[in-house]
C-alpha cells in the first residue's frame, strides 16, 4: 500500500507541470512590436499550438518549436536557435534576443448610433 502511494505521488509530480503549461493556448496571430529582425514594426507572426508542440511563422521564416518541459513559461524555437518567454495570459511572447510579439486581437469594432 505504501509503495502504491509513493507511485501515485511521483506520477502526480511528473504530470503537474503538463497541466499548468497547457492552460495557456498560444495559437493565434501576433504582431511584432519591438526588434523585429529587419522587418517592420507591426509585421504579422503566427503560432499554432498542439499540446507541447508549436509551429511558428514570421518574417524570419517557419520553425518548429516546443514548450520547455522544465520551465513551462518558456518555449524553444528550433530553426532560430532561440528561446522565448510568454506572459501568463499568452498575450506577449518575448524572445531572448529582444524581439517582442503581441497577440493581434484585430481592430476594435466601432458601433455607431442609430
Amino acid at each position: 500500500m505504501k509503495m502504491l502511494s509513493c507511485a501515485v505521488g511521483v506520477l502526480a509530480a511528473i504530470l503537474a507541470p503538463e497541466a499548468s503549461a497547457q492552460m495557456v493556448n498560444l495559437t493565434g496571430e501576433y504582431r511584432c512590436v519591438q526588434a523585429c529582425g529587419g522587418g517592420p514594426i507591426g509585421a504579422p507572426a503566427y503560432v499554432t499550438q498542439n499540446g507541447w508542440d508549436l509551429n511558428v511563422l514570421s518574417q524570419a521564416g517557419p520553425s518548429r518549436a516546443w514548450v520547455d518541459w522544465f520551465s513551462p513559461s518558456r518555449i524553444w524555437v528550433e530553426n532560430w536557435n532561440e528561446g522565448a518567454v510568454y506572459s501568463p495570459d499568452g498575450m506577449i511572447i518575448q524572445f531572448d534576443r529582444g524581439t517582442i510579439w503581441q497577440r493581434d486581437l484585430g481592430q476594435p469594432v466601432v458601433l455607431r448610433g442609430r
